[in-house]
């Protein structure tokens, strides 16, 4: 059982990046999440059109709905909420990705850390696998 343990404690460690690396490692992550946040920004941004454009509708309705037609005011009613929908479904998706981002943003800083341990053992002298 413990050799299994071993095993698969050498499976992940594998994938971490080398120690000597950590730097260039640091930028990169740094540049990685960068790159997702300004992603994030441009994925709000047609949520937040919809909303707007949702709330400008229903304004208008709102003001001239007396002044026009059954059936317009019925579309009008219906195109807002479609609007309301797809703002919804465009929140929920940037919600679903920002979590994403967010446990990205842990596990590299955990990556990190243990990389940093790395380092520190092997310079203080103690072999990593212990």
């Amino acid at each position: 059982m413990e050799k299994t343990n071993d095993n698969l404690r050498e499976r992940i460690l594998s994938h971490l990046p080398q120690p000597e690396n950590l730097a260039a490692y640091r930028e990169e992550t740094a540049s990685l999440l960068a790159k997702h946040e300004k992603a994030l920004f441009w994925e709000k941004m047609p949520g937040v059109v919809l909303s707007v454009s949702a709330m400008a509708i229903l304004i208008a309705n709102w003001f001239w709905a007396h002044k026009i037609m059954v059936a317009v005011n019925q579309t009008m009613w219906f195109g807002i909420g479609l609007l309301v929908f797809g703002s919804t479904v465009t929140g929920l998706k940037y919600q679903i990705n920002r979590s994403k981002v967010d446990l990205l943003k842990e596990i590299k800083q955990v990556q990190l850390q243990i990389l940093e341990l790395q380092a520190s053992m092997e310079k203080s002298g103690n072999p990593p696998g212990l």
